[in-house]
């Protein structure tokens, strides 16, 4: 590999890295008091969507199955991140620096699909008044 290659390489890594304490971050100021109703919801949201397993365009679509995961989630972070005061989020962010990465809750997981699983039902419910 010449240069060129090791540094992308490298560069990538650390995007990689900034990401990862950029979510854990905003996973603390989603428990934060100080952050607003309205970042909290959308952080709910976003936070949520990205840790489910049901996508709204499913992956094995081809091309249009990775362009919810590229465009709607890195929207929604953008959003959040303007939504909360910048005080807080640098707080945020040093905690996140100073702590080790949270691991993955099997709770939180069984509350999304729960969540993703009722919607259904429900869309399937709205769906058939509609045409029954």
């Amino acid at each position: 590999m010449n240069g060129a290659g090791t540094d992308w390489l490298t560069g990538w890594k650390q995007r990689v890295r900034s990401l990862k304490q950029d979510i854990h971050a905003l996973a603390l100021a989603l428990r934060d008091p100080r952050t607003p109703l309205v970042a909290r919801l959308v952080l709910l949201i976003v936070v949520g969507y990205a840790l489910s397993p049901i996508d709204l365009i499913p992956d094995v679509i081809p091309v249009l199955g990775y362009l919810d995961d590229l465009i709607l989630l890195p929207l929604g972070l953008a959003l959040a991140i303007r939504l909360i005061p910048a005080a807080i989020l640098d707080d945020c962010r040093a905690q996140a620096r100073m702590a080790a990465p949270p691991s993955v809750n099997g709770w939180a997981m069984l509350v999304i699909v729960a969540i993703w699983i009722v919607a259904a039902v429900g869309m399937i419910q709205l769906l058939r008044s509609f045409f029954v």
